[in-house]
């Protein structure tokens, strides 16, 4: 790789970690936990992004790779296996890892600390297929495979990276609101962050095994990510008060989305 490609790898494995940092960040500037219709909110438009980013920056790209190694027809066989392994992967380790879901974070006899383990816990399991998509597209770009860009990889980064503002917030503030240290708080919600560009680092440096597989891995990330929109985001948008708000965001969220990676890929 140049220089220039070097950098716009590195660029784009960070971003999504600096969007949940920055949302970790609001923790210190802000008095009182997220009332419930801007978390449904944020979180509807979080739930929006990652379908979008599901389909458009991952689905599209492994099917049209496909295509091209002359599946024709049966061109949906990774995406669909793909797909479906990325959602019970997930599914496996939802069961085997013991973790706290977003809306749990007050009630319960848990300890503080118990409390915190576990939802630092949950983010990390949402992080890691979120870190190999932003990995595997970028080992797509670095190898010229599956047509993708430096744009069209790069929207997908600013995606997850959106969709990790509202979550850095969701996760600090409730922290913060248990009990725990303004600094603190801000800094579990940025080290649940750090599993992303980890993640992604791996799969790259794993690009000569991955380019193989890619239309298959780029569908097995897309189904880590829906899994984690149907488990965890859609039923926190949904619950209760203000379910409505939760959908319009989606809404915007998707839109966005599926605008960057028109517009830039």
């Amino acid at each position: 790789m140049d220089s220039k490609m070097i950098w716009q790898v590195v660029q784009g494995l960070l971003i999504p970690f600096a969007g949940t940092s920055l949302g970790a960040l609001c923790v210190l500037f802000m008095k009182k936990e997220l009332n419930e219709g801007v978390r449904k909110a944020l979180t509807g438009f979080a739930a929006g992004v990652m379908v979008a980013a599901s389909v458009w920056s991952l689905l599209i790209p492994a099917l049209e790779q496909a295509e091209q190694e002359g599946m024709g027809k049966l061109a949906f066989i990774p995406a669909a296996v793909g797909f479906c392994f990325g959602m019970v992967f997930l599914l496996v380790l939802d069961c085997v890892i013991p973790h706290m879901h977003m809306d749990e974070t007050k009630d319960g006899p848990e300890s503080h600390l118990k409390k915190t383990t576990m939802l630092v816990l949950a983010v990390v399991l949402h992080n890691i297929p979120e870190g190999m998509a932003v990995g595997v597209v970028y080992a797509g770009f670095v190898t010229g495979n599956a047509g993708i860009t430096a744009a069209g990889a790069l929207s997908l980064s600013l995606g997850i990276a959106i969709q990790n503002f509202p979550e850095g917030a969701i996760i600090s503030m409730p922290l913060a609101a248990n009990g725990m240290k303004k600094s603190k708080a801000c800094m579990q919600g940025i080290l649940s962050g750090i599993v992303e560009p980890i993640a992604a680092f791996l799969t790259i440096l794993l690009t000569g095994i991955v380019v193989p597989f890619l239309p298959y891995l780029l569908s097995f990330a897309a189904g880590a990510m829906i899994y984690v929109v149907v488990e965890e985001l859609i039923p926190e948008m949904s619950e209760g008060k203000h379910s409505n708000v939760g959908t319009i965001l989606f809404m915007l969220g998707f839109t966005t989305m599926m605008i960057l990676d028109v517009a830039l890929g």
